[in-house]
């Protein structure tokens, strides 16, 4: 479950801390005090896209931080996903808001908002106001039918899948056959050419990178040879000889010209050793002209070759495989395609079987929903309600099978059942969303459960029903709910106050976890409004007191059985 949320720096928050319990946690607050903020920073520590405006005006980052406390049968799931909590089983999930950009983390692990959301997913669900507008697609009653019946559907779902993909293999190749006659010789023809091609240039493993050291080799040895023959020719000591007979013709008409000879004569001895010395570097070096054309030229087709059929020697020969296996594809055209149509014919008879299977599943399982949906929407007010789901079958399979599934309506006698869409307002459809997360909360194993604002549209009696079904799932779940009504503050097995204020000349937002006695003031106010007298405080107590009684039986008794025989908490006002 979720232990502690810390926020910092985020919108009107400066700073918050909220420790939070087992079973239902209210926050109430006034209008505008910032109780979507709260919920919204969860939401942004588990990846909802942030902007920089969001981080509190004169702060350089926000920051939220979810720690999570996980039992030894989640922390197993988790571990699959190659995350580990520490020895207490503490998970914390993290997110810093830069303007430039965010960065989360699990534990101390850096990640990607893909992988932040397939390990939250596990922990936590977010219903927010809006949420409830995803019960006017079909798409999703499918996906609320298959996670009520995974006990019996999972298996087959995962066996559609994989029938599913090896399908759509088959008729992708069946789709694929040439049947061109003329088509097939020139591709066989083509094929054949390109065989031999490879075939031919015989490849062998570690082939290119010998050559390639063999012609890096001769390379630098061809170099060497251009240069050193350069360098033989000029230090040629013919020159210098010449220049020490012109002097030494003149030597004797200036005794200065002496130094100048001597110089001559040590030049040309050197240049005559350094001559001497190239020469016999020369006679000694190793360069096969022809061999060194050679191997670039194998090595060039090589290269040639691979860059041609896939970029490597192991692809080139795996494209040889498959281009002879094509190659007797088309040269027995007539038994392979009768072939891969048994085989496509054999894995549609078996996806078939087991969509139908899964397709029984389901519909015996869409009874038992739907009725237990019935008997909830009943709780919630829907007095005389008929709720069920229609199956249609898809022209075509997908990997859930073929079927398509809606829920159908109808809340008054003598209306037929129809789309949800076509019957339900926004607030008869937040309470279907409840009465479906009631029904799932026993199946359902994500240990935390938000809902944001789930009493929109409605008040008095139908509150409070809403506030039992709450209080129901609190038994089953964590649950986190924001409310601006009474009936549904009054069952908090935990309240907190969210409050805006201003220091400074700075709003800040600030939220507290409140005693006995403030939560009956905080009750009052809900009731009273503006001006809380005596009797509000009173109506304030008698609803907590039997918000309690409501409770006990809710710990002993099914929430569907209780509500009919509790007494009613007092409406608001």
């Amino acid at each position: 479950m979720l232990l502690e949320l810390h926020v910092k720096n985020l919108a009107l928050i400066e700073a918050a801390d909220v420790e939070l319990e087992d079973g239902l946690n209210i926050l109430t607050g006034e209008t505008g005090a910032g109780k979507s903020i709260m919920i919204g920073s969860v939401n942004l520590a588990l990846g909802q896209k942030a902007s920089r405006e969001m981080i509190r005006n004169g702060a350089e980052y926000a920051y939220v931080e979810l720690v999570f406390s996980v039992d030894p049968e989640k922390e197993e799931a988790l571990r699959a996903l190659d995350v580990v909590p520490d020895e207490n089983g503490i998970l914390i999930i993290s997110r810093k808001i830069m303007a430039s950009r965010s960065l989360s983390r699990i534990n101390d692990e850096t990640v990607t908002a893909a992988r932040l959301k397939q390990v939250t997913s596990l922990l936590i669900d977010i219903h927010g106001q809006h949420e409830h507008q995803s019960l006017l697609h079909a798409s999703k009653h499918l996906e609320i039918l298959d996670t009520y019946a995974k006990s019996r559907a999972q298996q087959l779902k995962e066996q559609t899948a994989a029938l599913y993909t090896e399908y759509t293999r088959l008729e992708k190749q069946l789709n694929q056959l040439v049947t061109d006659s003329e088509s097939r010789r020139r591709e066989a023809d083509f094929l054949r050419f390109e065989i031999e091609e490879i075939e031919n240039a015989q490849l062998k493993a570690d082939e290119e990178e010998t050559l390639a050291a063999r012609c890096r080799k001769y390379g630098s040895a061809r170099r060497i040879m251009g240069n050193l023959s350069a360098a033989y020719r000029a230090v040629d000591a013919e020159a210098v000889g010449n220049a020490l007979h012109q002097v030494g013709e003149v030597v004797e008409f200036d005794p200065e010209l002496k130094a100048i000879q001597d110089q001559l004569y040590d030049a040309e001895a050197v240049l005559s050793d350094a001559h001497h010395a190239i020469g016999e570097y020369l006679g000694q070096l190793d360069f096969d002209e022809q061999a060194y054309q050679e191997a670039q030229e194998r090595l060039d087709l090589i290269r040639g070759l691979e860059a041609k059929y896939g970029g490597s020697l192991e692809r080139t020969e795996k494209a040889l495989e498959e281009k002879k296996q094509r190659l007797e594809q088309l040269e027995h055209f007539d038994e392979y395609r009768m072939q891969l149509e048994q085989q496509y014919q054999k894995a549609e008879k078996k996806l078939e079987a087991v969509s139908t299977e899964l397709s029984a599943v389901r519909q015996e399982e869409a009874k038992k929903l739907t009725e237990k949906i019935r008997a909830g929407l009943i709780d919630l007010n829907f007095l005389d309600v008929r709720f069920s789901m229609e199956f249609r079958r898809l022209p075509h399979y997908t990997a859930s099978g073929f079927d398509e599934a809606e829920f159908v309506i109808s809340t008054n006698p003598g209306e037929p059942e129809r789309s949800l869409g076509q019957v339900a307002s926004g607030g008869e459809l937040s309470r279907i969303m409840l009465a479906i997360k009631t029904v799932l909360a026993d199946s359902d194993d994500i240990p935390t459960l938000i809902f944001d604002e789930i009493d929109t549209g409605i008040s008095g009696r139908t509150a409070q029903k809403v506030s039992e079904r709450l209080s129901y799932i609190g038994r089953k779940h964590q649950v986190l709910c924001i409310t601006h009504l009474p009936q549904i503050a009054a069952m908090a097995d935990t309240h907190f106050e969210i409050r805006k204020s201003v220091q400074n000349g700075m709003t800040s937002t600030k939220i507290q976890k409140l005693n006995e006695q403030e939560q009956t003031g905080e009750l009052a106010r809900l009731l009273g409004g503006a001006e809380i007298t005596e009797k509000v405080l009173e109506n304030a107590e008698e609803m907590k007191r039997l918000a309690k009684e409501t409770k006990t039986h809710l710990d002993s008794r099914d929430c569907s059985v209780v509500s009919n025989d509790v007494s009613m908490l007092p409406a608001a006002g």
